[in-house]
């Protein structure tokens, strides 16, 4: 495997560290969402949206910034997907805002009906928004069709391919593990429980899932797995992630509530990377004709921008580090509700 250090591939993993950032955080939020109608009492409900009441927006900003990233630093990449995928990235717009006004309008009023149709726009927004984010990485692992002029040339129907909506499935299955594991760490009592036997039931969902996607990709996404197959050593890292996956079981058994959502946040940022080496120097991969693939130099700003906006990022980026640090550690600690709870 060829990695050149220079400023493209600088910001190539720079993009990839801002929505691996994403996923980890906002990825539990989802998974809370798409676990709340697992959950009974109307208190139960309360505790759960109040277990990210105080972050879910600020963990948004994780894909904001990445996105505008991705815009300055690859500007061709951002306009074929966004063009080529405008109806999925607009599901996934109206996922978010419903799942944000649910949390907001969920308890203005205390009739059940009322609340009973924002639990049911909570939840399935999650999981939509969760199986687009998935079905993006399928697509970009398998690759898409390209013309000459680097714009997509296929439907809507095209993206839901079956390893796409695969690897929707598996996303939806992780964040569901990853949040109730945060869920665990915020709650106590009855509700602990029931997140406890929720995540046994995520967590078979997940493996199954990491195994499937596993043979999958070697079916489907060849072009993933070169790199592996060039440069045998880069297996490491998915050994790594073996090894992610069973701590948080591990961790979660002995009661490292902790412990094990720490493994879970270790095992996304592994996958993140890991899909990150098998694209590499990729960035749209067209499989009908792959000299039309967009990759971290055909698709990338001069390199004086790149150097500018590098600068911008590393005075920029210490500073949302802090206010996301700082965010949690103000609202650590379990749940309790008061009159300014949702």
């Amino acid at each position: 495997m060829n990695l050149v250090f220079d400023l493209n591939t600088i910001w190539f993993f720079l993009v990839g560290l801002l929505l691996t950032g994403y996923a980890i955080l906002d990825g539990f939020d989802l998974g809370i969402g798409a676990l709340h109608l697992f959950t009974k009492t109307d208190h139960d409900r309360r505790v759960m949206l109040n277990s990210i009441g105080p972050i879910w927006d600020g963990n948004e900003v994780w894909l904001v910034t990445g996105g505008g990233a991705l815009f300055a630093a690859f500007p061709e990449v951002y306009a074929t997907a966004f063009s080529g995928f405008y109806m999925a990235f607009m599901l996934l717009l109206f996922s978010l805002i419903f799942r944000a006004v649910a949390i907001d309008f969920r308890s203005k009023q205390i009739y059940p009906l009322w609340r009973k149709i924002w639990d049911i726009s909570f939840c399935v927004s999650s999981i939509l928004a969760s199986l687009l984010i998935g079905t993006a990485l399928g697509n970009i692992a398998r690759g898409v069709t390209l013309n000459d002029k680097h714009e997509y040339t296929g439907t809507f129907w095209n993206i839901l391919h079956p390893y796409a909506l695969l690897v929707g499935l598996f996303v939806v299955a992780l964040f569901m593990m990853h949040g109730a594991l945060f869920g665990i760490i915020k709650t106590e009592g009855m509700l602990q429980k029931q997140l406890q036997k929720l995540f046994s039931k995520t967590f078979i969902l997940f493996v199954i899932g990491y195994m499937v996607i596993t043979i999958a990709t070697f079916l489907f996404a060849k072009n993933l797995t070169e790199h592996f197959k060039a440069s045998p050593f880069l297996i490491v890292f998915p050994l790594l992630n073996v090894l992610t996956i069973a701590n948080i079981y591990w961790q979660n058994k002995r009661g490292k509530e902790l412990a094990a959502f720490f493994s879970s946040c270790a095992t996304i940022l592994l996958l993140m990377f890991i899909f990150g080496l098998g694209i590499y120097p990729d960035m749209l991969y067209s499989y009908n004709n792959p000299e039309n693939t967009l990759n971290i130099y055909n698709a990338a700003s001069s390199q004086k921008t790149l150097r500018i906006m590098l600068t911008i990022a590393m005075i920029g980026m210490p500073f949302v580090i802090m206010y996301t640090s700082t965010i949690f550690w103000i609202f650590r600690g379990k749940v309790k509700l008061d009159s300014h709870s949702y």
